[in-house]
This record gives C-alpha cells, sequence and structure tokens, in this order.
C-alpha cells in the first residue's frame, strides 16, 4: 500500500500547492463543473478526504468514530464550507490530507483487508479508500479548471483507473465490444456487442470520465455515453491486500 500512498501524496501535493495560487475571487470563479465554483470543488474534496479518515479509523478499530453521514447531509457540510476564504480552503485539504496519509501509514497490515461501506451503499476493502483519494484527487484537480489538465494525469494513475473503470464497465454490460489504450499497450474486451475504440489511455480515461471529449479517439461505431462518473467497482471477491 506505500506504492499507493506514495501516489496519493505526489496528487496531494500538486492539487494543494494549486491552491496556495488562488485569491479569494479566484476560488469565486467558475470551476469545471456546471453550477459549481471552485470552493465548492475544494470543499467536496476535502470532506471526501474526511469521509475518508473515518472508513480507515473504522478498518482499524471496528468502531464508528463519527455518526454515519448521508448524501444530503454531505451535500449541505460541501455547501457550507464553500463560503470560506481560499486560505482556509486550502489549509484545511491540506491538514485533511496529512491526517490521511498518517492514518494509512499507521494502518496494520491485517486491516487493509477489512471491508467498509461508501456513502453509495456499495462495500470495498480498507485499501480501496487510497485509491478512490488519489482518483478523487486527479479527478477534481481537473474540475478546477485551473490549467491541468487530462493530459497531466500520471501514467500510473491512467492505467490503473482505466483497468478499475473498464473492469466495472464490462461487468455492467457496457455496449462496447472492446478498448484499446495504444500508448500504454493494454486492451480490454467489454462486450459481445458495440463498438472497437482506440486511443490513448489519457484520451480514453478523460471521455469514460466525462472530463473530455471523445474527438481524439477512433472507432468503428458511434460511441456509447458513458455512465456517471465515478463508476463503482464491479462486484468481486476482494483480496486482503493487491
Amino acid at each position: 500500500m506505500l506504492d499507493v500512498l506514495e501516489e496519493v501524496t505526489r496528487s496531494a501535493a500538486r492539487i494543494t500547492a494549486a491552491l496556495d495560487t488562488l485569491t479569494d475571487e479566484g476560488a469565486r470563479a467558475h470551476s469545471a463543473l456546471a453550477g459549481w465554483t471552485r470552493s465548492h470543488v475544494i470543499s467536496h474534496v476535502s470532506h471526501g478526504v474526511g469521509a475518508y479518515q473515518r472508513l480507515l479509523a473504522m478498518a482499524r478499530t471496528g468502531i464508528d468514530p463519527t455518526p454515519r453521514t448521508d448524501a444530503k447531509t454531505f451535500a449541505r457540510a460541501v455547501q457550507e464550507g464553500a463560503d470560506r476564504p481560499a486560505a482556509e480552503l486550502a489549509t484545511d485539504l491540506r491538514g485533511r490530507l496529512a491526517l490521511l496519509a498518517e492514518d494509512a501509514t499507521s494502518m496494520p497490515v491485517e486491516r487493509w483487508g477489512t471491508l467498509v461501506t461508501a456513502l453509495a451503499g456499495w462495500q470495498h476493502p480498507a485499501w480501496y479508500t487510497l485509491h478512490r483519494c488519489w482518483r478523487e484527487l486527479e479527478t477534481h484537480h481537473v474540475d478546477l479548471n485551473v490549467g491541468y489538465r487530462t493530459t497531466d494525469w500520471p501514467a500510473t494513475y491512467v492505467t490503473w483507473a482505466l483497468d478499475d473503470t473498464l473492469t466495472s464497465l464490462a461487468a455492467r454490460d457496457f455496449p462496447v465490444a472492446r478498448v484499446d489504450a495504444l500508448d500504454i499497450g493494454r486492451s480490454w474486451p467489454l462486450s459481445p456487442n458495440g463498438p472497437e475504440i482506440a486511443g490513448s489511455g489519457h484520451a480514453l480515461l478523460g471521455w469514460l470520465s466525462g472530463r473530455a471529449p471523445a474527438s481524439p479517439l477512433t472507432s468503428d461505431r458511434p460511441l456509447p455515453v458513458p455512465p456517471d462518473w465515478p463508476i463503482p467497482p464491479a462486484p468481486r471477491i476482494w483480496p486482503a491486500v493487491p
């Protein structure tokens, strides 16, 4: 898990460095997400990291440290948090990420396989929490609309996120026959029907996540519309530690 934690730490350093350049006015500017300012995005990420801390605490102790938050309460907390000054938003996110890293570093190895429950209701082992955080940081760094693009995503993230996403889509009969990530030499068969799609890993993940157009991709038929991002992992027999 230390390798994944290092990736999360690097992603955290990039997004918090970007936040340090924002003025209060810049934080109130539009993000790439409809109806959300950059402050909303930052607040959302911060509260998401807080939720991951709670899941790790539950995995470590078997006890929920706080009352479980429902989607409505989470959304209200994000909205209220978005009203803070830019510097306070950045400090809050940096502090939560530091605490998450401490929690992950001190997690007993045998507890990483403990099943925890996401806000949406699906279960996953504690180790997958770090992957979710990694995805959250990379995706919402793009959403901040501060110059970080899908083409800036690390190859390690693209490779993992494509594999995770396409495995989940295959289990849901997403109507695509095959996906080829030409630059990383990976292919995924998904369905007996649908188009065969090819392109760079960054372009494919940008399209699947709704963060980039499909125009760089090649396909022998019209493309289907990907489901809302992020896509929960497919039901599976989880390894105790990957």
